[in-house]
């Protein structure tokens, strides 16, 4: 069996490989609690588009061979960032909440395909993503159904604590915002 390789994206590189995991994102996408459909998988391509132009955006794609199992990405907030805006049980005090640009570096998706999980893939990506990584912080926001219990479950063993529940944006559902500092942030 081939190992898994994995390959760390920058910039305007991270931002033309979107054909190379939207595979893995639709399958793992598709599963509970999410069960994204066609018009979902639309907007993620949407976002994606603007989220790949934020300052530090890096990618990272696991491969079997030329098939991605897994994949993660982020950056850091801006300034003007609505990401601590969006907590719906809980108002943080301006000195945690200030962004400056590199301040935090946020984890936008972490995902790895049914066949590839248990295997070390998620922490794999997640050490690749954040090596080198500059930011006081690093937060992410995970589902809070029983589905999600074992990506809420790493991220705990991984140094986050929750911080409060968070509606992203309008219609969506709610998700858990977590964070660590960055000490933490090479390694599990």
């Amino acid at each position: 069996m081939t190992e898994v390789t994995y390959t760390r994206y920058e910039g305007a590189e991270a931002a033309g490989l979107l054909n190379a995991f939207l595979p893995a994102y639709e399958e793992v996408y598709a599963e509970p609690p999410y069960l994204e459909g066609p018009r979902d998988v639309a907007d993620f391509i949407e976002h994606y588009a603007v989220q790949a132009k934020r300052h530090g955006m890096r990618l990272v794609l696991a491969r079997h061979g030329q098939d991605v199992v897994g994949f993660t990405y982020g950056y850091y907030l801006a300034p003007d960032t609505r990401w601590w805006t969006s907590l719906q049980d809980v108002q943080l005090p301006p000195e945690t909440t200030r962004e400056d640009g590199r301040r935090t570096f946020v984890i936008i998706e972490l995902a790895v395909r049914k066949a590839w999980r248990r295997r070390g893939v998620a922490a794999s990506l997640h050490d690749l993503l954040l090596d080198g990584v500059t930011a006081e912080r690093v937060t992410l926001t995970v589902r809070p159904e029983p589905e999600a219990a074992p990506a809420r479950q790493a991220y705990q063993a991984w140094g986050y604590r929750r911080v409060g529940t968070t509606l992203p944006w309008e219609d969506s559902p709610l998700y858990d915002c977590m964070i660590r500092d960055v000490h933490q942030a090479t390694g599990p």
